[in-house]
């Protein structure tokens, strides 16, 4: 019963945080362009859609780029530990997301489900930042 309980918990923060755009992990890494996008979007539902969707672009390029970056200073051994990381990082992404797009939510589980797309490539590309750092 308490796990019950627990993974209620831990979903309905997810969703809040999701939902309500306050993952602020990666807050700090997306562009002015969205901030200003998402301001103008005042709330309507395609607005922010757009806004999220340029923004994820831009981070899905970021994340890219950094991953080339670390690949090329690697050993082989780790290049394919990181490349095994990647794939299971991309296959998770996808999966968590697609949980939050549900069906009947109309555009709301639509921003969240692409909101958390964005946030989880956002922060992705400042950890493989990070570790190119190091």
């Amino acid at each position: 019963m308490k796990s019950i309980h627990w993974s209620t918990a831990v979903a309905s923060a997810l969703f809040l945080t999701t939902s309500s755009g306050l993952l602020a992990a990666s807050e700090t890494d997306m562009s002015k362009q969205y901030t200003s996008c998402m301001a103008k979007a005042n709330g309507a539902n395609p607005d922010m859609i757009d806004c999220i969707m340029a923004e994820a672009k831009q981070q899905d390029a970021r994340l890219n780029e950094n991953y080339k970056r670390l690949m090329s200073k690697l050993s082989e051994e780790r290049k394919k530990t990181l490349l095994e990381a990647q794939r299971a990082w991309i296959r998770f992404r996808d999966a968590n997301c697609a949980f939050w797009d549900e069906p009947a939510g109309g555009q709301s589980a639509a921003i969240t489900a692409k909101e958390c797309f964005l946030t989880m490539t956002a922060d992705r590309a400042s950890e493989l930042e990070l570790a190119d750092d190091q």
